[in-house]
């Protein structure tokens, strides 16, 4: 059996890190954080999300629970970084956001790689009468919304907005905030959320 070649060993511990940094950002936490909740070094974490080194098997399954993901999640995260497009029938739907999300109907796909990168691109379609006002939206970074088709109420903070198609909109996402279709048809909207760094 061959072993892998220093370049895609290179390319492979770099796709890694990058993953490991974009899910602990996601989570809000620093490296020391992220180190003390797995029980590594912050300098090995350091040095791992910049693709140096060579991290023990333990190491990356400690960096895993820390992350609160299963280390198969992670190394499948690694994969996707790497990739550049996401034809139509591989995009990747995202759970409901609760049980009644998914009764109505409502479809979310991720057309980036995965959920690491940098910035998400997210499709949503919203049957008439969707609203998640009983489960606002409240995370970090900041989100563009454009309706493709269709009306989007907009709930930001004490502000309601009414979006109709051609419309976009762009918030800080720590405020709480919620959609819900303004009109008989359904609506489809594209996001890109872009987390922010700790």
């Amino acid at each position: 059996m061959s072993m892998p070649s220093a370049d895609r060993y290179d390319r492979d511990l770099a796709a890694l890190g990058s993953a490991i940094r974009a899910l602990r950002k996601r989570l809000g936490l620093t490296v020391e954080a992220l180190a003390t909740r797995a029980g590594v070094s912050a300098g090995m974490l350091s040095q791992l999300e910049r693709g140096l080194g060579n991290p023990a098997f333990e190491s990356l399954a400690r960096l895993a629970e820390g992350l609160s993901i299963p280390l198969s999640q992670l190394l499948r995260s690694a994969e996707d970084d790497d990739r550049r497009v996401v034809r139509r029938d591989e995009r990747r739907v995202l759970d409901p956001l609760d049980s009644e999300s998914e009764h109505h109907g409502l479809v979310r796909e991720l057309l980036t790689p995965s959920s690491t990168v940098p910035i998400q691109v997210i499709r949503t379609v919203m049957p008439p009468g969707f609203s998640n006002a009983s489960r606002p939206f409240r995370h970090l970074g900041m989100e563009c919304v454009v309706v493709l088709s269709g009306r989007l109420l907009v709930h930001y903070g004490a502000e309601e907005v009414v979006l109709e198609e051609g419309d976009a909109m762009t918030y800080h996402c720590a405020t709480a905030h919620w959609w819900a279709n303004a009109g008989d048809e359904e609506v489809v909207v594209l996001g890109a959320v872009t987390p922010q760094a700790p």
